[in-house]
């Protein structure tokens, strides 16, 4: 029983040591180490309780009174130092996010924010879904599933709308594209925290399927993301959405296409059939995405992703068609037109290296016009906010205020006599107003 403690305890002890120092050595190493500190860097606490309760158990069991058993008890209550010095690095992010919303857009940001919005911002941890973070759902919100807004090659696309169950009419509109490599991923699977904290903020959230490689070739899965933008154009106001108003964000391969969504507004090439449509939209806010497929900088440790890109998303190599690899990098469509920004990455991403987006982030300063947010969140993996943790929590109440601020923006814009306009959709909700 002692030897088999001590096993355990190393096993977990390399979980602790791969969250606080992942590598992202070689493309099956960077995944593995990953998937290992994903989970236990967002599930510290959890992680030390259910340790904790297997520590008893082999005390019980005898497991301390040979000198194996009582190494493992060393190796793991450091161990459990490691694991509270992953939960402070959770907590770490509310100060870098608010550090950089101050930063990009102004110390005084938040009192910018009309009252009936700055009602709405919650900025604490709701403890209660840190513990219990599944399932995702709030009572408040409400789901529509499985709208067809095109069909192509016998395929159907669909996308999910997410409001307030008491259904408002004239509100923002949040559209979130799915990651998983352009290969996996659906629209219910993700961002699941965020859309259902502002869809209860009283925000219309739509979220997306598109055409997946390898039977998809870029830049299908663009343009399939831009026929659901057409779709919220068209149907969004019978949901309670607002048209007018509309900011995109995906995480990984979908912050690429988030980014590349609002870097190419109104480009014809990707609006088949619908190239007049006004395809702008008011702000993007990407979490750890693919911004160079070129790899330009050199900021990708090996070229597992050029691999991937080659045979399975572009079907071609940088030398065969490099113009294809150029226009289906966000980076080199920066310009100064860009629409607000907020780029979030984690600072131990082993899939996406964080300079990847730090060079993003530079072009964005560099050219764009409107406000550029960024924050690089210590300890944070990639796809760190798929459920509700700490970190998770403090990035969504971030995200709700860079969001509040351009909304704003636009509400105070589109008065004539410059003054603090009612918040049409938070009005109908208050009165229960009521949509299909």
């Amino acid at each position: 029983m002692s030897w088999l403690f001590l096993g355990v305890s190393l096993w977990g002890a390399w979980f602790t040591y791969n969250a606080l120092s992942p590598s992202p050595r070689g493309p099956r190493f960077s995944v593995v180490s990953f998937a290992a500190g994903w989970l236990t860097t967002e599930l510290a606490l959890h992680h030390v309780v259910w340790q904790v309760i297997a520590t008893i158990g082999f005390g019980l069991a005898g497991a301390f009174e040979a000198w194996p058993g009582r190494l493992g008890l060393l190796i793991t209550f450091a161990s459990w130092a490691g694991l509270a010095v992953a939960q402070r690095r959770a907590h770490e992010a509310e100060g870098v996010l608010e550090g950089a919303l101050c930063e990009g857009l102004g110390a005084g940001y938040r009192e910018r924010i009309l009252p009936e919005l700055r009602s709405q911002l919650y900025a604490g941890i709701d403890w209660s879904r840190v513990v219990r973070p599944f399932p995702i759902r709030r009572t408040d919100v409400e789901i529509v599933k499985d709208i067809q807004f095109h069909r192509e090659r016998g395929v159907d696309l669909l996308l999910d709308v997410y409001r307030n169950a008491s259904r408002p009419r004239g509100c923002p509109v949040l559209f979130q594209i799915h990651g998983g490599g352009w290969m996996i991923g659906a629209k219910d699977e993700q961002a699941l925290p965020l859309m259902n904290h502002m869809a209860s903020a009283g925000w219309v959230c739509v979220t997306t399927n598109y055409r997946l490689s390898p039977h998809a070739t870029f830049p299908e899965h663009l343009i399939d993301c831009k026929r659901a933008l057409r779709w919220i154009h068209d149907r969004v106001a019978d949901y309670g959405g607002d048209p007018d108003f509309v900011v995109v964000t995906g995480g990984s391969a979908g912050g690429h296409l988030a980014a590349l969504l609002a870097l190419s507004a109104n480009d014809p090439e990707y609006q088949p059939g619908f190239e007049t449509l006004d395809t702008r939209v008011r702000g993007c806010v990407p979490f750890y995405g693919v911004y160079d497929f070129a790899n330009r900088n050199r900021t990708h440790a090996h070229d597992g992703l050029i691999e991937i890109l080659e045979e399975k998303i572009l079907k071609g190599s940088r030398e065969e068609i490099p113009e294809e690899w150029d226009r289906a990098s966000p980076i080199t469509r920066v310009n100064a037109d860009a629409p607000p920004f907020f780029t979030i990455h984690g600072e131990d991403d082993t899939l996406v290296p964080v300079a990847e987006a730090r060079e993003f982030v530079r072009a964005l300063g560099e050219k764009a016009r409107a406000p550029s947010v960024y924050a690089e969140l210590p300890g944070a993996q990639h796809a760190f906010e798929i459920f509700p943790s700490v970190r998770t929590l403090h990035t969504v109440n971030a995200v709700h205020r860079f969001l509040a601020s351009l909304y704003s923006e636009h509400l105070r814009g589109g008065r004539a006599d410059g003054g603090d306009p009612a918040v049409e959709g938070v009005a109908d909700r208050d009165r229960g107003a009521s949509a299909p």
